[in-house]
């Protein structure tokens, strides 16, 4: 899903907190979840590094979603 509107630093925000409240409900923790600093301009999510059986929890968890 892609928005058309711009984004700051306060809907970068809002957005971690989001998604890491629909991930905590799925039982999926991403440590690195967070903005990224490096390029604030951006707006980008750094969603970090995980673990095998935490991206595999992630694929389950999209596919029954999108089922």
């Amino acid at each position: 899903m892609t928005t058309a509107h711009t984004s700051g630093p306060a809907e970068a925000t809002e957005a971690v907190e989001l998604l890491r409240g629909a991930l905590t409900a799925a039982g999926i923790a991403l440590p690195s979840l967070g903005t990224d600093t490096a390029s604030p301009a951006l707006n980008l999510i750094n969603l970090g590094r995980v673990h095998v059986d935490v991206a595999l929890k992630l694929a389950e968890a999209l596919r029954r979603e999108c089922a």
